[in-house]
């Protein structure tokens, strides 16, 4: 998946909102909170893209090969897809769109009604 690609693909999820930071990283939010990240630092740099997720997929994701606990997120179960075949452009799509939920869910009520959720 293309860095367009995933911002095409979190832009069509509900109540998102998109900034550019830390040094070039696509960062997507609902409610304020992120769920997604494209990182491409730069010129040779291999483009990465980190979500939250559950505690059972974490487990599960961060023993497949091309994927490791996300730098600086871990600890809230995050992964990072580290090559660009770790997963399938389908699969990468639906464990964003449950990052996308996960966060969602976190939200308060009345934050959930104010965005629509």
């Amino acid at each position: 998946m293309t860095r367009d690609q995933f911002d095409r693909f979190c832009k069509g999820l509900p109540a998102t909102t998109h900034v550019v930071q830390w040094g070039n990283s696509s960062v997507w939010k609902v409610g304020g909170k992120i769920f997604a990240i494209c990182s491409h630092l730069g010129p040779g740099e291999q483009q990465k893209i980190s979500f939250k997720c559950s505690e059972l997929s974490y487990t599960l994701l961060c023993e497949q090969p091309g994927i490791a606990p996300a730098p600086y997120l871990a600890r809230a179960k995050w992964v990072q897809l580290q090559t660009k075949d770790a997963m399938s452009d389908t699969d990468i799509k639906a464990y964003v769109e449950q990052a996308h939920k996960i966060i969602a869910a976190k939200l308060t009520r009345k934050q959930r009604a104010e965005l629509g959720l």
